[in-house]
């Protein structure tokens, strides 16, 4: 070997023997500072609790169990200690929250198809989240351990079964905080006295959180009798301990709606375990402002809480460093996601989010139908959350996220707290049937004992959209298979094609977008800059997406130029 070559060999064997002795001495280090352990369990006993399996949509662990109604909600009842909860919630959920996970893993992939990056991601994530179980309360650390223990092995390469679920309940925080994703998009209001049918409260959320279809195809409506605190029920899926909607013994319900948010610098507590800890121990709307000023959280939050024993709803408004409670001096009171309390007027990311519109258009647009249809009782409370137009009736298109229903709902939900009813929609969306629930059976515990214990009202029950039996539905579901399609872009569309994909959603703008990407691909680009223009023409949710629409036109038009 000459000379040089040598030299360059021994250069090269330095370097990477250098490396490889770096790596030695950092991922100890790393490994150290990212694992998390699961918390003590001094008494193991739960886990000797064996599930006995009824049917295939049936099961039982002593007088706790998991169901499948026919209306296609799995229903849950569990009781005990932090740690029982969460192994009783495992073993009879167990298929669920494997399936919800891979769901969840799933729509990550589509997302980040790139492996390096996920792999990036995970480690990323998990230095993040070093310290994430220092924010979450011991008895809900102890309550996802027991969840964990029924975790597939599958996705072992992401982290530990306790260390994945742990990170799962911060994972909307995450992604909301890094990025301003627009997977939360929420509506909530809540009427009474005059604006109510019968003065009672009534109070409607969409969870317009979406994952993907197949992440909202098994919610489940839980009942939880903890040995502390309150009685609860909450709308979930597997493996999710954390609070989103709910309602516990004493009539308080809480509904969470995200708000635009600082990036944190470090792990905080998700906002759906300070909403479960308002749950499982607030009885009134004092008692859950001070829970929530009690944590700090990871991103900035609204929740609406309806209060039985205040006879009235508020909004709890909370920053990384503020948090205030808002009330309406009228008796109606609305949230979707921006601050409305004047802590937060002047603040850059509230007036962003205001200037953005497609918050306070939503806003404007339940306070226009609330006005229209009062007094409000929970039909028309359906009637508003399932409401697909825009300001005035207009038709903005379909999934357009100024409107009340963007035909992505996880769930949507309708609370009656001073008679202890709850509606819960069925799939798809909020536009299947809402099942009445009758939640004084079920903190009474006055129900049959066992699997088959009815606690629904079918009287009470809300039909299904008409819109779902529609044949603009079905043109509809056209629609969303094409904009869902991977291979939009691998062949020239037909002229028939063309016609039928624009007649599928024709007064939303995103269709023309759609095509004038299309076209843009297929290097035809004057049809390209006329089916962007096709899109100034229609109502664009937010000034974000207008900007991008235009500055689409201008490169179109320099390059014409040039």
């Amino acid at each position: 070997m000459p000379v040089k070559r040598k030299k360059w060999f021994k250069i090269l064997l330095i370097v990477v023997l250098s490396f490889v002795v770096l790596l030695c001495v950092l991922f100890p280090v790393y490994y150290r500072l990212v694992v998390v352990y699961p918390p003590n369990i001094y008494n193991e006993k739960a886990l000797l609790l064996e599930r006995d399996t009824l049917s295939d949509t049936s099961f039982r662990i002593a007088s706790d169990w998991l169901r499948k109604d026919s209306s296609g909600l799995w229903e849950m009842y569990l009781s005990g200690n932090p740690f029982e909860l969460g192994v009783k919630n495992g073993k009879l959920a167990s298929e669920l929250v494997q399936y919800q996970e891979k769901a969840f893993v799933d729509l990550l992939r589509e997302k980040i198809p790139n492996e390096f990056y996920i792999g990036f991601l995970k480690y990323f994530v998990a230095l993040f989240n070093r310290n994430l179980d220092d924010c979450i309360p011991l008895d809900y650390q102890k309550e996802i351990y027991g969840v964990s223990l029924s975790a597939g092995s599958e996705f072992d390469f992401i982290g530990s079964k306790y260390q994945r679920i742990l990170n799962y309940h911060a994972a909307h925080d995450i992604g909301h905080a890094l990025q301003n994703l627009n997977m939360v998009a929420c509506t909530s209001f809540g009427v009474w006295d005059e604006y109510s049918q019968d003065s009672n409260l009534v109070i409607g959320r969409n969870f317009d959180f979406y994952a993907g279809d197949a992440f909202a195809e098994n919610k489940i409506v839980l009942f939880v009798h903890p040995d502390t605190g309150f009685d609860f029920a909450i709308i979930t899926w597997g493996g999710m301990i954390g609070a989103v909607s709910g309602m516990n013994q004493h009539g308080l319900t809480l509904t969470l709606n995200a708000a635009k948010s600082d990036i944190p610098a470090k792990a905080s507590t998700p906002v759906s375990i300070i909403a479960r800890q308002i749950l499982q121990y607030a009885a009134n709307i004092d008692e859950a402002f001070e829970i929530a000023k009690s944590f700090d959280s990871f991103v900035s939050e609204s929740f609406l809480i309806g209060s039985a024993k205040d006879h009235a709803v508020a909004i709890i408004e909370k920053s990384l460093d503020t948090t205030v409670l808002f009330r309406q001096e009228k008796n109606y009171i609305i949230s979707t996601n921006h601050f409305q309390d004047k802590a937060f007027a002047g603040t850059d990311l509230n007036i962003q989010n205001i200037a953005n519109q497609t918050s306070t258009y939503r806003m404007a647009r339940v306070d226009e139908l609330i006005r229209e249809n009062m007094p409000i009782d929970y039909l028309k409370s359906a009637e508003i959350l399932r409401n697909k137009k825009g300001l005035k009736n207009k038709d903005i298109g379909l999934t357009n996220e100024k409107a009340i229903n963007q035909l992505i709902a996880h769930h949507s939900v309708i609370f009656k707290p001073e008679q202890g009813l709850m509606w819960v929609s069925t799939q798809p969306y909020q536009l299947g049937s809402y099942i009445c629930y009758d939640l004084n059976k079920v903190f009474d515990r006055s129900f049959p004992p066992g699997v088959f214990g009815k606690i629904t009202i079918d009287s009470l029950n809300i039909p299904c959209d008409t819109f779902l039996l529609s044949q603009d539905y079905k043109i509809f579901q056209l629609y969303k298979n094409t904009v869902s399609s991977a291979k939009k872009y691998e062949r020239e569309l037909s002229p028939d094609e063309l016609n039928e994909f624009i007649h599928s959603n024709p007064e939303y703008y995103y269709t023309y977008v759609q095509l004038g990407d299309y076209y843009f691909e297929q290097q035809e680009y004057p049809n390209s800059l006329k089916f962007y223009n096709f899109a100034l023409q229609k109502e664009i949710s937010s000034k974000i997406e207008l900007e991008k629409i235009l500055e689409k036109i201008r490169q179109l038009q320099n390059d014409t130029r040039n």
